[in-house]
């Protein structure tokens, strides 16, 4: 069973890809706000069951399958948010260039065919790698990435940039930081020790961490990141100088920041250090980022810092938990 969306001028129905991880939720809620319940269509292998309004199962690795979904719905953009993430992706390297390269390419070549309007790629800090500067990284750095996640967001960039002027489809994409909310559980990033901390101080459970306690990376609040989505897309297309990815910052801190944020709340939390593999992926990241073109082209800005981010992680995993006992 399916809705049937009807066309019509002015009209946008919005398709997510993934839509069901941790992005793709909260981005899906947004969308379903800004454009209403039945113009925005999630899609996913596996249905979040919290959501409410139209919902397909769908294998984006299927091009038949998503050009069906795209021709039923008329949809106008897609938000393709399909990918597995670094650490996870360096267990399977094979498995995630074929998912991350497939589910894009199939959504690049079916936007062209069917003409939808505009087209989002998320990318990420993962691009980088060695031989940049790691304090405020330029947005025109060196691209060669320690990851085969990293690679395939490389990779996915140029695609985009390539389908906009080899084809005019509008490919807008933002390099996202470490993204931090308390909606799901960590997604198998190298960055996700900043989520998982949050649900071990509220369980008020010791936690170990897979970096080392000074290890400073780029971060972003869940809200920010779909908020600097959402506002990329609607941004006039003549005022974007980007078409491969944009730089955008939130905040930077380390686990030890990060902890002693947590223990204003929390004064006995208890933290142990072991790092692990991931350490050496972190290492070859920024530790800030420069976002000024995010900011002069589309008026990118921030609202959360690390303690506003803190207060409210720490509200709502409360919440969620004393909920769950009771």
């Amino acid at each position: 069973m399916y809705y049937t969306i009807l066309g019509s001028m002015g009209v946008e129905n919005i398709l997510i890809t993934g839509a069901s991880g941790q992005l793709g939720a909260v981005l899906t809620k947004s969308l379903q706000q800004k454009f209403g319940i039945d113009h925005v269509i999630a899609t996913d292998l596996r249905p979040n069951k919290e959501a409410r309004g139209i919902f397909e199962k769908l294998d984006a690795t299927d091009p038949e399958a998503l050009k069906q979904v795209v021709k039923r719905y008329k949809v106008t953009q897609i938000y393709h948010m399909v990918a597995i993430l670094s650490a996870k992706g360096e267990a399977f390297p094979q498995k995630t260039w074929d998912i991350n390269m497939g589910t894009l390419l199939n959504v690049l070549e079916i936007s062209r065919l069917l003409k939808v309007k505009k087209v989002f790629y998320p990318s990420s800090i993962a691009v980088f790698g060695h031989h940049i500067s790691r304090i405020n990284t330029p947005q025109f750095s060196n691209l060669t990435p320690t990851t085969v996640y990293g690679m395939t967001k490389v990779a996915g960039e140029n695609w985009g940039n390539y389908y906009f002027n080899t084809y005019q489809l509008d490919v807008r994409s933002i390099r996202y930081p470490g993204v931090i909310g308390y909606q799901s559980l960590p997604g198998g990033g190298t960055t996700d020790y900043a989520v998982d901390i949050y649900h071990k101080a509220v369980k008020q459970e010791p936690f170990e961490c897979f970096l080392k306690a000074s290890t400073r990376l780029p971060m972003m609040y869940i809200e920010d990141a779909v908020r600097a989505s959402i506002e990329l897309m609607d941004a006039p297309a003549e005022k974007l100088s980007v078409r491969t990815s944009y730089n955008i910052a939130g905040m930077s801190f380390s686990p030890e920041d990060i902890v002693a944020s947590i223990r204003k709340t929390y004064p006995n939390f208890e933290v142990r250090y072991n790092p692990d593999f991931r350490q050496k992926i972190a290492d070859s990241w920024p530790m800030s980022i420069d976002d000024s073109k995010a900011r002069e082209d589309w008026g990118w800005k921030p609202r959360y810092d690390l303690d506003a981010m803190s207060r409210v992680m720490i509200e709502n995993l409360k919440s969620y938990y004393n909920s769950v006992i009771a």
